[in-house]
């Protein structure tokens, strides 16, 4: 089964590539792979939410950021299928079966003093990676907790993937 019908099944489209919020692209290619900018979670061009992770009044609960994470690889996944048809290859989520395999995935989270489960946030991440890509989804992976990210953002994701 394809990345596309693997999408549908999930009840997934990919959405537009996020505009950079500075000087840089979305996606670089170099070689066989692609580099992602890190990603937010923007959905419809705004962040579901903002703040820091944790368990508390005012926090953003470990499983709603978990849920950024996913929403955050959706968009890493969409900055490189636009990388591979603005080469002249598949477009939309059918440039997503040239991805041989995702090296890495470094996953930053937003995270209150006291927040130490930011593994779990990352596999948010993770987790959509592997139903979307089935073994070429499984990777390396980092999971940071930082003080702020852009815009308050709970969570921010990059990867690296290898295409054919």
């Amino acid at each position: 089964m394809g990345a596309a019908a693997r999408l549908a099944e999930l009840g997934l489209e990919l959405p537009e590539v996020a505009l950079p919020l500075a000087a840089y692209v979305p996606a670089v290619r170099s070689g066989a792979y692609v580099y992602t900018s890190g990603q937010l979670p923007f959905v419809g061009g705004a962040l579901p939410a903002t703040g820091k992770v944790g368990t508390g009044p005012g926090l953003v609960p470990p499983d709603d950021a978990a849920g950024y994470a996913r929403t955050c690889a959706l968009n890493a996944l969409a900055a490189v299928a636009a990388v591979v048809a603005a080469e002249g290859g598949p477009q939309g989520a059918d440039a997503l079966d040239r991805i041989v395999h995702v090296t890495k995935v470094v996953g930053f989270v937003a995270s209150d003093p006291a927040f130490t489960a930011q593994p779990a946030v990352v596999n948010g991440a993770s987790l959509l990676l592997h139903a979307v890509l089935g073994d070429a989804g499984v990777h390396a992976r980092s999971a940071v907790g930082v003080a702020v990210l852009p815009m308050d953002s709970p969570v921010e994701v990059e990867i690296v993937v290898e295409l054919a």
